[in-house]
C-alpha cells in the first residue's frame, strides 16, 4: 500500500496527438479510488474523453475532486489536436505544462511530477533547445535556484537500471566514462536508493563496457583503467558497489537479489533487459533532482492514439512509483 502524501501528483499533458490524453484518462479510471494516488492533469479539458473531468484552479483542490473526476489544471490556448499526427500547434502548451508542473512541485503544491510522453523532434522544430524532458526539468530546477544532478533510471521487471551514458554513439562512450561521471552517477543512485526507494543499505553493480567485462584486458581495458578504479574509490567512501560485472550475467544477478540496482555503461545495455522483462510497465525516473519525477517508459505512440489502442500500464506504474518516492522522502525528512 502506498503511504499517504499531503499533496497530489502533477501529471503533464504530454503530446496531445499521442497517447497522453487516453492513458491519463485510463490511469484516473484505474486509480481514482485510492486517495494516496491523487493526481491532477496540467493540460486541456477538451482533449480528455471517456471519463468525468473537473477543472480546478489550484492543486489544493485535486484531492477533493479526485474520487469523482479527473482534476485538470487548465492551460489557455491549447489547440484542438487530432490524435495520431504530430502538430506543431501543440508545442507551446506541451512546454508550458512542464513548466507549470515543475513550479508546483518545487513550491510543494504537488508532491511530485509525472510527465506524459513528448515528441522531441516536434519541440525542436519550434525552438526547444534541450535534449529531452530530463534536461529541461533539471534546467527549470536550477533556474529556480536548486541544485540538480540528473541521472536516468529505468525500473521494471524486477530491475532498477541507471544509465552512465544515454544518447551518444558507442564509439564516444569510452572517452566520457573517465571524467568522474561514474562516481557522480553512483553517488546519486546510492542516495536515491536510500531516500526514494527506502533501501537502508543499497548494493549497486557496475556493468562492464566490453564483453565478459574485458576478460582481464584481453577484450578491452576500460574495466581495468576506468570502471574498476571508480568502483574502488566509491568503496572507499562507504558505497557498496561492485567492480565491473559482465553485462550478460549482471542483470540475472540483480534479479536474484545480489544487487538493488545496476549502473549500465550504455543506453541499450541497460534498456534491453528492462524492456524485455516489462515492455508496457517500465518506468523512467530522474534521480538527483530536488523534486520527484517519473514518466512512462515509452514514446508518444501516435499509431496507437489514432487507433484507440493505447496501453496505460506504464503511466499507472509511473504514478505509483512517484507516490512511493514522495512518501519515502516525507518519511526521511520527518
Amino acid at each position: 500500500m502506498t503511504a499517504h502524501v499531503s499533496s497530489p501528483l502533477a501529471l503533464t499533458m504530454g503530446d496531445p496527438a499521442g497517447c497522453g490524453p487516453a492513458i491519463s484518462a485510463a490511469a484516473w479510471a484505474a486509480l481514482h479510488n485510492d486517495p494516496a494516488l491523487a493526481f491532477y492533469l496540467v493540460g486541456a479539458p477538451h482533449l480528455i474523453t471517456g471519463v468525468p473531468t473537473q477543472v480546478i484552479t489550484s492543486p489544493a483542490e485535486a484531492a477533493r475532486v479526485f474520487a469523482q473526476a479527473l482534476p485538470i489544471l487548465a492551460l489557455d490556448g491549447v489547440a484542438d489536436i487530432a490524435p495520431g499526427r504530430a502538430d506543431e500547434a501543440a508545442a507551446p502548451a506541451i512546454v508550458r505544462a512542464v513548466e507549470v508542473a515543475v513550479a508546483d512541485a518545487l513550491a510543494g503544491r504537488a508532491c511530485g511530477l509525472v510527465t506524459n510522453p513528448v515528441n522531441k523532434a516536434l519541440l525542436y522544430s519550434t525552438g526547444f533547445r534541450f535534449p529531452g524532458h530530463t534536461e529541461f526539468v533539471a534546467h527549470l530546477c536550477e533556474a529556480a535556484g536548486h541544485k540538480a544532478s540528473p541521472v536516468m533510471m529505468l525500473t521494471g521487471g524486477g530491475l532498477r537500471v541507471a544509465l552512465a551514458t544515454i544518447h551518444m554513439p558507442l564509439a564516444d562512450v569510452p572517452g566520457v566514462l573517465g571524467d568522474g561521471r561514474l562516481e557522480r552517477i553512483a553517488r546519486v543512485v546510492h542516495a536515491a536508493l536510500i531516500e526514494d526507494f527506502g533501501i537502508a543499505a543499497p548494493r549497486i553493480a557496475f556493468t562492464g563496457l566490453n564483453p565478459h567485462a574485458g576478460e582481464g584486458g584481453a577484450i578491452g581495458r576500460e574495466e581495468i583503467d576506468i570502471i574498476n578504479p571508480a568502483a574502488n574509490r566509491l568503496q572507499a567512501e562507504g558505497i557498496r558497489i561492485s567492480q565491473a560485472r559482465p553485462g550478460d550475467t549482471v542483470f540475472a544477478e540483480a534479479l536474484s537479489g545480489a544487487y538493488d540496482a545496476v549502473i549500465a555503461m550504455t543506453h541499450d545495455q541497460g534498456l534491453i533487459p528492462v524492456k524485455t522483462l516489462d515492455m508496457w510497465g517500465g518506468v523512467n525516473s530522474t534521480l538527483g533532482l530536488p523534486i520527484v519525477r517519473t514518466s512512462p517508459d515509452h514514446g508518444t505512440a501516435y499509431d496507437a492514439a489514432a487507433a484507440g489502442t493505447c496501453k496505460p500500464g506504464s503511466l499507472i506504474a509511473a504514478l505509483r512509483l512517484a507516490a512511493t518516492f514522495a512518501a519515502n522522502r516525507r518519511k526521511a525528512a520527518a
